[in-house]
């Protein structure tokens, strides 16, 4: 830039931010929408998976007694 030209403003740097926020703004809205739908089904994932174990876990360490009637 040279002294002839326009001083730039705090107005332009605010339209230019705007600018350039604006279109990383769209893209964190589609990156958030899908790494909440893959947390979901990863957190699903672990508490299916824990809950399984557990009961064959349950299963092997459980006494059976059996009282027979003499």
């Amino acid at each position: 830039m040279t002294h002839d030209d326009k001083r730039i403003s705090p107005e332009d740097i605010r339209n230019k931010l705007n600018e350039i926020t604006g279109s990383v703004g769209d893209e964190f809205e589609t990156t958030k929408s899908t790494a909440v739908t893959v947390g979901a089904i990863v957190i699903g994932v672990v508490i299916v998976s824990v809950f399984l174990l557990g009961r064959r876990r349950g299963k092997r360490l459980a006494t059976i007694v059996e009282i027979r009637r003499v």
